[in-house]
């Protein structure tokens, strides 16, 4: 059905890409999602949002670190602790840092029109970063602050428990997974980690900063976001 829509609409993928401009070891066994009760709803949120809260004083608290030391906010996480979609991006820009929240300026606005083209509104999914503070000059981060924000990394998946995990960029690549290989050779492929007993689909794509230097490859972005769609009606998520 997805397929016959998108040879019905045979130019709207070429007008799309064209519009995307600035203005997740793994295992192979079947997911196994469990459904928790409606009545436990407020509780469960609740008690995400304590234990959130609780991360996120650790980070703060982290001792010997120049990016914490360095920088103005620590960029949490936000959107939907309910969702069943979480995205993780690499680090805060300037613009990040100076507001305290994730994707702002050009990548997220590029981030918005990337999620709208399948049909997800930025509000309805949580996002968050492999590290939670900027790095100098928006250099990649050196393997010590990879290792030393993986562990918070995989609490804060834990905790959001998603059903789709979605990998934007190299360092949130290998700040879940542990690859350092090409992000070329491993986006668009899907894999899974193991969280609270319960296998995660994660996708690895480009991240939004990265396009707008190489919009050339916003075409292998497209790609990967039909992709998610097509998990999205496969899991039958409602989003």
């Amino acid at each position: 059905m997805m397929k016959k829509l998108l040879n019905q609409n045979a130019n709207y993928e070429q007008e799309l890409i064209n519009s995307f401009e600035p203005n997740f070891s793994f295992y192979k066994n079947t997911i196994n999602r469990f459904k928790s009760d409606e009545n436990n709803t407020g509780n469960i949120e609740d008690d995400k949002t304590k234990k959130l809260s609780e991360l996120k004083k650790k980070i703060n608290s982290i001792e010997n670190c120049n990016l914490r030391k360095n920088s103005k906010n620590l960029i949490f996480g936000h959107g939907d602790i309910n969702s069943p979609i979480m995205l993780i991006g690499e680090a805060p820009g300037e613009k990040e840092d100076e507001t305290g929240f994730a994707f702002q300026g050009d990548a997220g606005e590029l981030l918005k029109k990337m999620l709208i083209a399948i049909n997800i509104k930025i509000e309805k999914i949580y996002l968050t970063y492999s590290i939670n503070f900027r790095i100098p000059e928006d250099k990649k981060p050196s393997t010590q602050d990879i290792k030393r924000y993986s562990k918070f990394l995989k609490e804060h998946i834990s905790i959001i428990n998603p059903k789709i995990l979605v990998l934007m960029g190299s360092t949130a690549m290998e700040t879940v997974t542990g690859m350092n290989n090409k992000i070329s050779d491993e986006r668009g492929k899907w894999r899974e980690l193991i969280s609270n007993n319960v296998n995660i689909p994660i996708i690895i794509t480009f991240s939004p900063s990265y396009l707008i230097r190489f919009p050339e490859n916003k075409k292998y972005s497209w790609e990967d976001l039909k992709k998610i769609k097509k998990k999205i009606q496969d899991l039958n998520i409602n989003i």
